[in-house]
């Protein structure tokens, strides 16, 4: 008799789950997805807008675990061909032997090249910060001798690392942190650096400082190969269509093998008997459905999860951790715009000669817009126009139900347009089309009772046959291939029997940024 798994989310976590779970044995397992929403893919999702598409927050295609690289290339092989704009402008690009023409085919991935700066004092600084002529003369004579100082000072006194605060100026130095660093982090968490746990700048950091960024420089004069940090790298991989394609792909191949996704299913409940959980209240349409299951897997916010227990009395104390973990929201605003004011000064050929930034970090202390993406760079397949017009994507950080979330979609589209008109970056008159997304708790934080987190784990692994995955599942800043890698870890753990869950909630808890290629 088939065992029964129940999945919650079809975001990356939920939909490789399951996937690896009939693989190889359809057989023995019937599998259910049960996603909130009508989309696929969670926060790695695109949205179609008048032809022109949107990245929900920029996910570059990179990992150095050879496992989540293979399972990419399974579902959408490497471009054989060039894509239209490195065969309009003669860029040159690796290609795979055999690969896909992106020019004829839709299922294929592109080989892009990763440029990211800061827009500080209306002016780019490369990201992660360079030591070469461009940013002192943008930084200024004195700016650059006190930020020269300030981190030869870190070498010899070194902060204690208990927040995030003293983990930058460790690397860094006060006034570049103060310049790159502070606001910037304000923005994303809507808390001072010196309030949140140096464990995120472990996850997302971890091996980048002014010694790597030079370690790297020398690195690149002298020819000499080394393990780039994430930070570093100067290629990704990109779904012709965006990220959202690929998930979309991965939940056919999914149906094909036999598993089910339920849209619309929003999981309120789950009810347990005897350690285990028995079954799911789902609410859809206003109508409460049960469903049973021998297996949970479980990728929705720790929060919801903890809250929607039913059927024993779970500890106050776990139920306060629980409770009190933070999340911070996100508003993404598309702009069609004719022409953006900003200059191409690199020698990097576009289309259009438009700058050739994947996204910007807005390092500018006057406005709220945190990051800009430019979605004809990460791919000229997302644009429906992208030799005449520029599609780009506005960042902002908020809190659900706070004074930006509750804006309607007009207000909040002038307001970003007035934002970018006060840098210089778009003029109004130039905004051909315009769409805003809303998406909670897209960003787990690590702050207020996160620091109770293990004793969370600890209970959550009493329940044997309840798994946790994903950014949200562990509440874990996890980027797609961290989220497909405690899946990984899952599965294997329910197909072998295995009882211990360290090594699901152990995934990006190294020292390394990624897992080491094997």
């Amino acid at each position: 008799m088939k065992k029964k798994v129940i999945i919650i989310g079809a975001g990356p976590a939920g939909l490789t789950a399951g996937y690896e779970l009939l693989k190889d044995k359809k057989d023995e397992y019937e599998v259910i997805i049960l996603e909130e929403t009508d989309d696929i893919g969670g926060i790695s999702k695109t949205v179609n807008y008048n032809g022109n598409r949107m990245d929900i927050g920029g996910h570059r295609f990179f990992s150095k675990d050879e496992r989540v690289i293979n399972f990419w290339k399974s579902l959408m092989p490497l471009q054989g061909q060039e894509s239209f704009d490195d065969k309009k402008l003669g860029r040159i690009k690796t290609l795979s032997k055999n690969g896909p023409d992106p020019e004829k085919e839709d299922r294929v991935m592109l080989t892009r090249t990763r440029v990211s700066r800061i827009y500080y004092l209306k002016k780019f600084f490369d990201y992660p910060v360079t030591m070469k002529k461009e940013t002192f003369l943008n930084m200024g004579i004195i700016r650059t001798v006190k930020a020269g100082f300030s981190y030869l000072k870190t070498i010899f006194v070194k902060k204690k690392e208990d927040s995030l605060e003293n983990f930058y100026i460790n690397r860094f130095g006060k006034v570049l942190y103060g310049m790159f660093f502070e606001k910037y982090t304000e923005k994303l968490w809507g808390r001072h650096p010196s309030q949140i746990s140096a464990d995120w700048g472990s996850q997302r950091v971890k091996g980048l400082s002014i010694k790597e960024v030079i370690k790297d420089m020398l690195s690149k004069i002298f020819k000499i190969k080394k393990e780039k940090e994430t930070s570093l790298i100067e290629e990704f991989w990109y779904p012709k269509y965006g990220p959202g394609q690929l998930w979309e792909t991965l939940a056919s191949e999914f149906e094909i093998l036999g598993g089910k996704i339920k849209k619309g299913y929003l999981v309120k409940n789950l009810i347990i008997k005897n350690k285990k959980i028995v079954s799911v209240e789902c609410d859809v349409s206003g109508n409460i459905i049960n469903i049973e299951g021998d297996i949970f897997i479980s990728s929705m916010p720790i929060k919801d999860l903890v809250n929607g227990f039913k059927g024993e009395n779970i500890p106050s104390n776990i139920k306060n951790i629980a409770q009190g973990l933070p999340y911070r929201d996100f508003i993404t605003v598309g702009l069609l715009v004719n022409k953006l004011n900003l200059e191409n000064k690199t020698n990097i050929k576009t289309l259009g000669n438009i700058i050739p930034d994947c996204w910007i970090y807005v390092q500018e202390p006057d406005v709220k817009l945190g990051r800009i993406q430019i979605f004809n760079n990460w791919s000229p397949y997302m644009v429906k126009k992208p030799e005449e017009t520029v599609w780009i994507g506005l960042e902002y950080f908020c809190n659900e139900n706070d004074e930006y979330w509750n804006m309607s979609d007009t207000d909040f589209i002038n307001f970003s347009i007035k934002e970018l008109e006060k840098m210089n970056i778009i003029k109004k008159d130039d905004v051909l089309d315009s769409h805003r997304e809303k998406v909670k708790k897209a960003y787990p934080a690590y702050f207020d009772t996160y620091s109770q987190m293990d004793e969370l784990i600890t209970f959550l692994n009493t329940y044997s046959n309840l798994y946790c995955i994903g950014r949200n599942g562990q509440h874990r800043y996890n980027n797609m291939d961290h989220s497909m890698v405690t899946a990984f870890e899952a599965v294997n753990n329910i197909k072998n029997d295995i009882k211990t869950k360290n090594n699901i909630w152990s995934v990006n808890t190294d020292k390394e940024y990624h897992e080491k290629q094997k």
